[in-house]
């Protein structure tokens, strides 16, 4: 990791260490648009061709109804899967909002009400190990908001299989569908729709660049269909003083570093911190993990930053505003107040990372790539829309209406105004 020291940099230089690096969105959108198009023109005949050309798979079937499979995890694997869904559940359902009425004034009442999204798209990245973290962490609020229809993608094995912990969520979350598919293809089919995918009206979940172009460029097209965010890489910042165990903090950088080549890793220490222990520990660990090439690279691309104290570092956060922020210092809970961009925070020694990406309760479908500064991380909302409402009686049209009546005036839209005048004039018995 690189060294810097945050009084030796000037203005532009903490610009440029905030910058992630840049994504070549001209040639991957490029590259993303024919298979865009071809699965729009050719539904699952498409998405066959680019999982056979892509992941070496030929699919007899594109999707498959989770309710209509029968499996057997073992004994723990179900287990621990059942205890971080009803973590995630108990927390997500306390985000349920009460519908809000008010009496604007005498006869005017206005009111908010929760609605769930009828369809939505949910994306479960493959790769080099299944993810049943994030079939729970999307599949859960889209069942506690009453989404009806809950489609989930994700990349099928060499045999075209899907993982059997994926089924078993799910089973539990009531989907209808399972897209055995991943990449730009896999959103195209929800997106759309095809012979067998129902379309969605909304599509969540991480990827590669791939994914995440695909998501952009659908958003604004003629498919009709959001997104939950823009994403990049995972990323994870940490702050750590003199009170901070080295081997946890090496932990926790490695814990996001094997992510993959391209993950971002930032380690902001005060100068009273044992920064040559946190590098050796993280040294050693780094030897002992299966995935040492990926966090290696990861590692060679991420910084360290020596601040003078807690204060600073937290002002360096919030400038860079990291997907998942761990806050392991004497005076965490005091920094906490103060976090004003991130994702997730983890505060104190006892907190990695992977609590909340596994079991906490907390959702880990967060914005990246500096996103964290106007996105929220996905929770029960992102699952549901809201709709106003409005009720005038005769006493609330008298009081009201003739300010309606001016501003429409100066608008010139005597149509807006006639639509009052007239039942005014009922009122008062001249209609």
């Amino acid at each position: 990791m690189k060294h810097y020291e945050l009084k030796s940099l000037t203005e532009p230089d903490i610009d440029r260490l905030c910058k992630r690096p840049k994504m070549d969105f001209v040639s991957v959108f490029s590259q993303v648009q024919p298979i865009l198009d071809d699965v729009e023109k050719d539904g699952d005949q498409a998405i066959r061709n680019y999982t056979k050309k892509f992941d070496s798979v030929d699919l007899d079937s594109v999707s498959l109804n989770p309710e209509e499979l029968t499996v057997e995890l073992p004994e723990n694997v179900q287990s621990a899967i059942d205890r971080a869904m009803q973590n995630i559940y108990l927390f997500h359902q306390q985000q349920m909002p009460m519908d809000l009425e008010v009496e604007t004034m005498p006869g005017v009442v206005c009111r908010r009400v929760a609605k769930p999204i009828e369809r939505v798209g949910l994306y479960i990245p493959g790769g080099t190990a299944p993810l049943p973290s994030t079939t729970m962490m999307l599949g859960i609020p889209a069942m506690i908001a009453g989404c009806s229809t809950i489609v989930i993608a994700t990349p099928p094995d060499k045999h075209g299989n899907v993982p059997d912990s994926i089924i078993y969520i799910a089973q539990k979350i009531g989907a209808k569908k399972i897209v055995k598919a991943g990449g730009a293809q896999a959103i195209a089919g929800m997106a759309f729709g095809t012979e067998s995918i129902p379309k969605v009206d909304k599509v969540f979940g991480p990827g590669n660049q791939y994914v995440t172009a695909a998501k952009m460029i659908l958003q604004n097209s003629d498919a009709m269909v959001s997104i939950d965010m823009p994403a990049g890489p995972s990323e994870v910042l940490v702050i750590a003083d003199e009170s901070a165990d080295p081997e946890f903090i090496a932990s926790d950088l490695l814990s996001q570093a094997e992510h993959g080549s391209d993950s971002q890793v930032v380690l902001v220490v005060t100068k009273t911190a044992n920064l040559s222990d946190i590098e050796e520990s993280l040294q050693k660990q780094l030897e002992h993990l299966p995935r040492k090439t990926f966090a290696s690279d990861a590692l060679d691309k991420s910084f360290t930053l020596v601040v003078e104290n807690s204060e600073q570092a937290m002002d360096f956060s919030n400038r860079y505003a990291p997907e998942h922020l761990i806050i392991n210092t004497k005076d965490a809970g005091e920094l906490t107040r103060k976090v004003v961009n991130a994702g997730s925070v983890f505060i104190g020694p006892w907190t990695p990372e992977s609590m909340g990406d596994y079991a906490s309760g907390t959702n880990h479908t967060l914005p990246t790539y500096g996103y964290a500064k106007m996105y929220s991380g996905v929770s029960l909302q992102s699952f549901q829309k809201f709709i106003t409402m409005q009720t005038v009686s005769e006493e609330g049209i008298q009081q009201l209406g003739p300010v309606v009546e001016t501003l429409a005036e100066i608008e010139e839209l005597q149509g807006h105004k006639n639509a009052v005048s007239l039942r005014l004039k009922k009122l008062n018995g001249n209609g």
